[in-house]
Parts: structure tokens; C-alpha cells; sequence
């Protein structure tokens, strides 16, 4: 009576995210921040981009938008919450070179951009452009991450790969 539900249970869904910038995807120790690098912010991977936009690569909510518009919250479909944080120690740039078009609450589709960067002006301030992709409820991961590195393009190339726990 109950094997439905045991094999139900049994199942795992397997979560996939696409790229949300343009450019080179690397692993989190790359980072030249310890508080990513050393996997403090949680698991996940980097991109150095290519292009100066952070699109969502899935559809979901976003959870939150940095004031000064360097870093977002999205949440999927799943419950998994992603940071995505342009550049290391952008905060400083008081939001300068950044332009979101996003809101905390708002529901956002796979492709739409959430922020516009100016790569060129962040370097010229002297800031690594590199942008983590941290997964910040990872405890709903059943086993780590598959991260997958090299040239990627936003919206198409799977970057991160989850178990999630049922």
C-alpha cells in the first residue's frame, strides 16, 4: 500500500542553472576574496564576464536586491536560493556603474536581465570584476554540488548542477 510513496520519496530532483553572465566560469577557490573562496558564503562557482549583464537563468523570485545594486537574491522554483554578486568589494562603488531593474518581490523569467554592470568602470576603480554564484540554502542540497567550468554563455551553458533533498 505504501510502496508508491516510499518510491516517490526515493526519487531525487536533480536541479540545473544555467550561466547568469557571459564569460568563463571558474571554481569558488579562484576567487580572490577568502570569504568565497574558502566556501564562507556557501557553495557554488564564478564567472569572470564578459559582458556587463546578470540575467536570471531560471524563473523565480527575487529575494532581495543590494542597495547599491552589486549583488541579488534569486529564488527558483525549488527553493534554492542564489547570490549573485558582481565583482569583490564592489559594495564601495556605492552603486556606481550598476543599474538594476529589479525589485526584492519581484517575479522574474529565465533570460530577463536583472542588472546591467559596467565592467570597464569597475576595473578602472580597481575592483576584481569576477562574480560568485553562491547557493545560500545549500542544506537543501542532499549531496555537494557539480560545478562545470570554461567558456560559458548566459541563459544557454548549465554552470551548477544540485541533488536535492526530498
Amino acid at each position: 500500500m505504501f510502496s508508491k510513496w516510499r518510491k516517490k520519496s526515493a526519487e531525487s530532483k536533480v536541479v540545473e542553472v544555467a550561466a547568469p553572465v557571459t564569460g568563463r566560469a571558474v571554481p569558488l577557490s579562484e576567487v580572490p576574496d577568502e570569504a568565497f573562496a574558502g566556501g564562507h558564503m556557501g557553495q557554488g562557482i564564478a564567472i569572470e564576464p564578459e559582458e556587463g549583464k546578470l540575467i536570471a537563468p531560471f524563473d523565480g523570485t527575487v529575494v532581495h536586491v543590494i542597495k547599491s545594486s552589486h549583488a541579488v537574491m534569486v529564488e527558483n522554483a525549488e527553493g534554492m536560493q542564489f547570490l549573485f554578486h558582481i565583482g569583490i568589494n564592489t559594495v564601495s562603488l556605492k552603486g556606481e556603474g550598476f543599474n538594476s531593474h529589479v525589485s526584492t518581490g519581484d517575479k522574474v523569467k529565465a533570460g530577463q536581465v536583472l542588472i546591467e554592470f559596467d565592467i570597464s568602470k569597475i576595473k578602472e576603480a580597481g575592483y576584481p570584476v569576477i562574480t560568485p554564484i553562491i547557493v545560500t540554502n545549500a542544506d537543501e542540497v542532499a549531496s555537494g554540488l557539480e560545478t562545470l567550468t570554461g567558456p560559458v554563455t548566459a541563459g544557454r551553458d548549465v554552470i551548477l548542477k544540485a541533488v536535492l533533498k526530498s
